[in-house]
């Protein structure tokens, strides 16, 4: 009960210097309950709607994908009259026969877009009573003819859309104008869709390219029939199981579920690390903030030795302060990742994803983890300061505070570090020399790991050599009161070190992505520049195929010299080995080796277009030890089987079309009908001599009226790269901010710490002349110095994982190293800003304190 009351006493008595622990603790916390809570209410949206829009049963073609877009732009049908034998099966109380269709783009009448920019799909159908499961119609009525339409609200309200404006659905088959006649709203949440109705005739024969055809039969069931009973009786009724698929509401629901999984787990653990990140700087303020207030509390903690507390009641005082401070820091994160949750749903619905608060799913566990993770780490944050107090002699209440260094524990430090930082080093060079990025990422990985761990432990050691440097450089320009900021910074290397290595960690990380993401948009760009001949390169931002009349209009463009094809066909390629897989050939035509140049490693790639002839990829080839001559047997996917000659062996030291199989059209369009032919993914165009702008400008006045298509010049081509690249390190830098933030709390946090502990010091300057003035620059200067060698820490450390991981992408056709000096420099010179920044509060309080008060305080 003793040490319950004395951890509370001293938890009480320095609960401001507790403070920016707390917050250290509540962002972490709130970064992974945010996290958890964000990414459940996605999966809650998700399952209600498709659980919605799902029927009892739905039967469907065998090879049909509910998430795919089709690469002929018309999705899998089965006969109209199979709706009449499912709805005459015992427990079936109606079937419908829908259409529905992702390979299309909607625009208004001015040929804007009106599908999402976030990836949602845009989903063409026509009106059936199983939409009412998650649909309404609000406005107007459903599509009664070819020249009507009906949308759903979200996309009318965003778009400011009314009935009686004109829409034009763009597919595969051609377009269809019509008038929106009824608006229907969603009765789940929409995440982003947007959504066109059309009448079944018009829907069957536009996207489908054939009358008396659906894309499936959504079935249901009488009152008191359960789904699986219904399921296996319209299989049995139907006979063949090798020509459709059934699905109960549940299976459906799920199929489209695991569809969506995968990226929502790319989020959820992504983000995840990145508030590991900052748990991990938050450890370093916790650390900080215990060892400075063991340090300030020597004598008190001697005289609790001295009238007879144990060793272990003082470690057991140090650590229950610690476990309020982690459960204090721990609620209040788990309330503010609630509210961050919120914000970001907020984000995503600004910019088009929807997310409603009426799903906000809060699972149990959510605040389990976050008060487990935060309790924990604060409590081992703690351990090490809640030994040194435990060691502390009774004597020490005879001497004045501060305990002193171990020498001996130094040097033992010291010797660990290097050896970490070598080991470290020794991976990294590692990473520099294998010939397979596989086995280089573990290299890398462990030189990363042990680099990290290893500047973290030696950093007391650095700390010495750089801040001595650093302040030759900046601290000497402000005379004495610089040399003394460089003194108060070198007087406890070990609390510099550690808060150094907070704001190194972050830095290391935007130092280390600066580095790949420049040398992936340096790479590219030296590869489009020996390889791309082509002027003009036409394709959908959202994988969207090329329509024909689009195609056809590229085609017709004056001043073209010749525009080339480029389709994908999934096929099943059996070796010369006897081995097979499943993989992608690539249809284009002869025109295409001027408009991409591949290095060829055997053979003329030039005759890999002939009839019955195909090109492979040096990796391939290797693999399945395939040399010029030799036949594979290719089983197109929608087509017939061919045996096919290897003409040419291309090499995959490239980051552009690496390891693609290239066939000439004529030669698919022998073994797949015209209707299941994929459409062009891609098309390539090169200009007349000397007409180049003309043919730029007409290539995009032809495209005006099908804005899903983007027309590229080599230098748009490269600036969208960079665009690209750029908008995802910015995402990065920004959930990293989180770290920096923590960081920058722990840089306040030493300083009031140590302004605290400097009280009677700073009372003897001022009473000997110090201004507060000056004495205000000094804390200044000693956080500039400690920001500036944190920065020079991780950007250092950073540059070394950057120039590493470089030699990986090299592997993969990346080969050029960019070092992005202007925001290494940048990034330097804002730390020195960061520094200022966290010494504003701090100093302001040393300056207010009154001279006598601070000469009498005792410590």
């Amino acid at each position: 009960m003793t040490v319950w009351k004395t951890s509370m006493r001293n938890f009480l008595a320095h609960k401001g210097r507790m403070a920016l622990s707390a917050v250290a603790v509540l962002l972490s916390v709130a970064f992974v309950c945010g996290t958890l809570v964000f990414t459940d209410t996605m999966n809650t949206t998700f399952d209600k709607l498709f659980a919605a829009t799902s029927a009892d049963v739905t039967v469907s073609p065998k090879e049909a994908e509910a998430a795919d877009v089709p690469e002929n732009g018309k999705p899998e049908a089965l006969p109209a009259s199979v709706v009449a034998e499912v709805a005459g099966v015992d427990g079936v109380k109606k079937a419908e026969g829908a259409v529905s269709s992702m390979a299309v783009t909607l625009v208004d009448s001015h040929n804007k877009n009106l599908g999402s920019d976030t990836g949602a799909p845009t989903i063409a159908g026509n009106w059936t009573d199983n939409d009412l499961r998650s649909m309404e119609i609000t406005s107007g009525h459903a599509p009664r003819g070819p020249t009507e339409a009906m949308i759903d609200a979200d996309t009318a309200e965003k778009h400011h859309l009314k009935v009686g404006d004109e829409v034009r659905t763009i597919a595969v088959t051609g377009d269809i104008r019509a008038k929106i006649t009824g608006i229907a709203s969603f009765t789940v949440t929409n995440p982003g869709a947007a959504v066109v109705y059309l009448d079944t005739a018009t829907a069957q024969q536009k996207l489908l390219g054939a009358p008396d055809v659906f894309t499936h039969i959504s079935v249901t069931a009488e009152p008191g029939v359960a789904d699986n009973r219904l399921k296996k009786d319209v299989a049995a009724a139907l006979g063949d199981a090798g020509t459709y698929k059934l699905q109960t509401q549940k299976e459906a629901a799920d199929a489209n579920k695991d569809s969506m999984g995968s990226f929502l787990d790319v989020m959820k653990y992504a983000m995840l690390g990145f508030a590991g990140i900052a748990f991990l700087v938050g450890i370093f303020l916790i650390v900080n903030t215990f060892s400075m207030l063991v340090a300030q509390r020597t004598r008190e903690i001697g005289l609790m030795r001295a009238i007879g507390s144990s060793r272990k009641q003082v470690n057991r005082s140090v650590l229950v302060e610690a476990v309020l401070l982690g459960i204090v820091g721990s609620v209040l994160g788990v309330a503010a990742g609630v509210g961050l949750a919120v914000g970001l749903m907020k984000v995503m619905g600004a910019v088009g994803m929807e997310l409603s608060t009426k799903d906000l799913t809060i699972a149990w566990t959510t605040p389990v983890i976050g008060l487990a993770l935060g309790i924990v780490v604060t409590v081992l944050a703690a351990y090490i300061p809640a030994r040194r107090a435990g060691k502390v002699s009774p004597m020490a209440a005879l001497r004045d505070a501060g305990t002193p260094a171990d020498a001996k524990s130094g040097w033992i430090r010291a010797g660990i570090g290097l050896v970490l930082t070598g080991a470290g080093a020794a991976g990294l060079w590692a990473t520099t020399r294998v010939d397979e990025a596989s086995e280089g990422s573990l290299y890398l990985g462990l030189g990363v790991v042990l680099t990290l761990i290893g500047f973290i432990v030696i950093g007391p050691l650095l700390a010495g050599a750089v801040v001595r440097v650093l302040g030759l450089v900046v601290l000497r320009l402000f005379g004495p009161v610089g040399r003394l900021a460089e003194r108060n910074a070198l007087r406890n290397p070990r609390r510099t070190g550690a808060t150094g290595a907070a704001l190194m960690i972050g830095l290391a990380l935007v130092a280390c992505l600066s580095v790949v993401g420049s040398s992936m948009v340096a790479s590219a760009t030296d590869e489009l520049d020996k390889s791309v001949g082509t002027d003009f390169i036409v394709q959908s931002n959202t994988g969207q195929p090329i329509v024909p009349q689009a195609a056809d209009a590229i085609e017709k463009v004056p001043g073209i010299e010749h525009v080339t094809n480029y389709k994908v066909l999934a096929a099943k390629l059996t070796n010369p080995d006897g081995s097979s897989s499943d993989d992608h050939v690539t249809a284009a035509d002869p025109t295409y080796p001027q408009d991409l140049r591949r290095e060829t490693v055997a053979g003329d790639l030039a005759k890999a277009y002939g009839a019955d002839s195909m090109s492979v990829g040096s990796d391939y080839a290797a693999l399945h030890k395939i040399k010029i001559g030799d036949e594979l047997t290719v089983a197109f996917k929608a087509g017939d089987t061919a045996k096919l000659k290897v003409a040419a062996i291309t090499s995959d030291d490239t980051s552009v079309d690496q390891g693609v199989m290239y066939i000439n059209v004529s030669t698919a369009e022998r073994y797949v009908a015209a209707d299941r032919m994929p459409e062009n993914m891609i098309m390539f165009a090169a200009a007349e001599d000397g007409k180049e702008k003309e043919a730029y400008a007409a290539i995009k006045s032809s495209l005006a009226a099908y804005p899903q298509y983007k027309v590229q010049n080599q230098a748009d081509f490269k600036e969208d790269l960079k665009d690209q690249i750029g908008q995802l390190l910015n995402i990065v830098y920004g959930l990293l901010a989180l770290a920096i933030i923590v960081a920058v709390l722990g840089v306040v946090n030493t300083l009031a710490l140590s302004v605290v502990e400097r009280t009677r010091e700073i009372g003897l300057m001022r009473a000997i002349g110090l201004s507060r003035r000056q004495l205000r620059r000094m804390i200044r200067l000693e956080s500039v110095v400690i920001a500036l060698f944190g920065a020079l820490l991780g950007l250092g450390l950073g540059m070394g994982w950057g120039t590493s991981a470089q030699k990986l992408l090299a592997l993969e056709g990346l080969g050029v190293l960019e070092i992005p000096w202007p925001t290494i420099v940048t990034v330097f010179v804002a730390s020195a800003f960061v520094g200022l920044f966290a010494a504003l509060v701090p100093a302001f309080r040393a300056g207010r304190m009154n001279v006598l008060n601070a000469i009498a305080t005792d410590g």
